[in-house]
């Protein structure tokens, strides 16, 4: 079995106190004997303005933040899925939105940008339009860890499940999905669908989250968690920062489809 850890944080605009407070979390779950690590959406920056992330947008493979998740990698010797760092893309006035994996010796194994972009208008008259300075990504990422195969999404590609189906069909075994549900949202969507997509799929969720007030004035619903391959919560974490633990054994992810093995059974192709 090996020990794994989903983070929780309530980032704000400052990029170096945000990245203070992730290694903190980082150093807190290492220590307590983590060996994959799952940051949440947006843990290095939580804009005052959506424009505000193509001003601190990267070039892939070089900038302070990659530097910051490859150093805490290697330090701990940890495999850590960095959350989402802005990186720029081809168009100036947009960047990506993308989920970077380094493993235990600080080296990027795996880059997933998110694919479903989230433009709608809440009913509390919030409002999030992040096509406006966000481009989508198109591939679907599933890569090799020492701990099992581990299918990359991040926030709202959780409501769908074709997506986790091409990462189930691509031999996932773990699924990481970095988020920042917003408040009213999550409170009655959140643990049903990432307990849906663990259910369905057969798979540990890390499901690592935003929670709490932000300076920008918006609040997102925290509850990040970590489901097993039948849909319990092993671990959960209501509010405010800090780390959620618990571990993954394959043995119990292959009983589980030996004996329901309804990945098979499927007759509809996605």
């Amino acid at each position: 079995m090996t020990q794994v850890a989903a983070i929780q944080m309530t980032s704000g605009p400052d990029v170096a106190a945000n990245l203070f407070e992730a290694g903190r979390l980082i150093t807190q779950a290492a220590d307590s004997g983590a060996k994959l690590i799952v940051l949440p959406e947006n843990f290095c920056l939580m804009p005052m303005k959506d424009s505000d992330r193509l001003a601190q947008a990267e070039q892939a493979g070089d900038g302070h933040i990659q530097n910051f998740l490859a150093e805490a990698a290697r330090r701990h010797k940890i495999w850590l899925v960095g959350g989402t760092v802005p990186l720029a893309s081809e168009s100036s006035d947009k960047c990506r939105s993308a989920c970077l994996v380094f493993n235990d010796r600080g080296e990027q194994v795996a880059r997933y940008d998110k694919i479903h972009l989230f433009d709608v208008e809440l009913n509390n008259a919030e409002a999030y339009t992040e096509s406006a300075t966000i481009e989508a990504g198109d591939d679907a990422v599933v890569i090799d860890t020492p701990f099992g195969r581990l299918g990359l999404a991040i926030c709202y590609d959780l409501r769908f499940p074709e997506l986790f189906r091409q990462l189930s069909q691509q031999g996932a075994q773990m699924l990481a999905v970095p988020s920042s549900f917003t408040a009213i949202t999550g409170s009655v969507h959140w643990e049903v669908l990432v307990r849906a997509r663990a259910i369905e799929n057969q798979a540990y969720v890390l499901a690592a989250a935003q929670g709490g007030f932000h300076a920008n004035g918006r609040e997102t619903y925290g509850d990040s968690m970590i489901v097993d391959p039948w849909g319990r919560v092993a671990n959960r974490l209501s509010r405010g920062p800090g780390v959620v633990l618990s571990e993954v054994d394959l043995d119990l992810l292959g009983d589980i489809r030996k004996n329901l093995p309804s990945l098979k059974h499927r007759r509809l192709k996605c």
